[in-house]
């Protein structure tokens, strides 16, 4: 007798799956209101040594543009829900516009990066600075190598034209590192945003580009992501992206098609793992939308900014733009699972 065997493969589960992360996540609240004629953007949060809690953001006029105008503004509670009362003005200047800051801790010195662009270069030339204080309470000093990561210089065979949306980290060996959005000419006249890092034995600087820039990119799918906020936490690396283009069902094997896809944060976010901060692999998703949480109309949900407590994460930030003057919503992180 002649037996045949057949076998049957399944095919791979290509589902982008949903995080602990993100399981854990509940509704917080929108907060921190605009002034009248001014829009506010991104809150990166931090505690102080006395538990007061401080939220760093971009505030624009109405009337301008971020691309000129926006200046990082300072608020503090006593805890995310607020009340939130106004600190300072941490950075304005008539000769450049600051962006996008996130916020962290080393040592006994609190660390600032962010966005910062000469008014008078071109819109895509945006570069990235570096500041620290010992004190919310005191004046930021920024790096004399600022921007300390430059929109100039070569990477991955092209030239380097944009730098920006800075998220800063210490890594297991005590270097600094800073992973940001970055741009190339590499295929224009397309631009895709891919994320890049540098790194520095000194909080300051000087920064230098990784060799093997950039680390993501989907360049070659024709979408990209941004918003990088990255950190380390128990022995890895993670990374929380805004999915600007949908990478998630490209990624799943069912791509939108490009002249339907809409751009921004309309979407879930996506989270990275590593055990090196520089191979990333295949994302899960790291939150979900504003839709979502709070059943209300779809709107850009972005700037992803963890605010951590006892060396947990606590809450998550989130920029959100739509009708609300907010600056956006905070969610609750649950479980100390990631």
């Amino acid at each position: 007798a002649v037996v045949t065997l057949l076998f049957y493969s399944a095919k791979p589960d290509k589902r982008i799956k949903e995080s602990s992360f993100a399981k854990s996540l509940v509704p917080g609240e929108y907060i921190l209101p605009a002034e009248e004629g001014w829009w506010n953007w991104g809150m990166a949060p931090i505690y102080d040594e006395k538990g007061k809690l401080h939220v760093f953001m971009s505030t624009i006029p109405n009337e301008g543009s971020w691309i000129r105008d926006s200046k990082i503004v300072h608020f503090m509670a006593d805890g995310p829900e607020g009340p939130y009362t106004f600190v300072d003005t941490t950075f304005a200047s008539p000769k450049f516009t600051y962006h996008n800051p996130q916020v962290s801790k080393v040592g006994n010195t609190y660390v600032m990066v962010y966005l910062r662009k000469d008014r008078t270069t071109p819109r895509i030339r945006q570069e990235i600075g570096i500041a620290t204080t010992e004190s919310l309470d005191k004046p930021w000093v920024e790096s004399p190598h600022n921007p300390i990561i430059k929109a100039t210089g070569s990477m991955d065979g092209a030239n380097i034209i944009h730098a920006s949306n800075p998220t800063f980290l210490v890594d297991e060996n005590g270097k600094f590192r800073i992973y940001y959005k970055s741009i190339t000419d590499k295929h224009k006249p397309k631009l895709y945003r891919e994320i890049s890092m540098a790194m520095s034995d000194k909080i300051e600087g000087p920064y230098e580009n990784y060799k093997v820039n950039p680390l993501i990119s989907y360049a070659d799918m024709g979408l990209d992501i941004e918003d990088p906020y990255a950190f380390y936490y128990k022995g890895m690396y993670y990374m929380i992206v805004e999915d600007r283009m949908d990478v998630k069902s490209a990624l799943e094997g069912n791509p939108t098609p490009k002249n339907e896809i809409k751009l921004g944060g309309n979407r879930p976010g996506l989270i990275y793992k590593s055990k090196d901060g520089i191979d990333w692999g295949r994302p899960e998703i790291g939150y979900n939308t504003n839709a979502y949480y709070f059943k209300q109309e779809l709107a850009r949900t972005e700037r992803p900014n963890i605010l951590w407590k006892d060396g947990k994460p606590e809450c998550l930030f989130l920029a959100c733009h739509d009708k609300d003057p907010t600056a956006g919503f905070f969610l609750k992180h649950l479980s100390p699972v990631l």
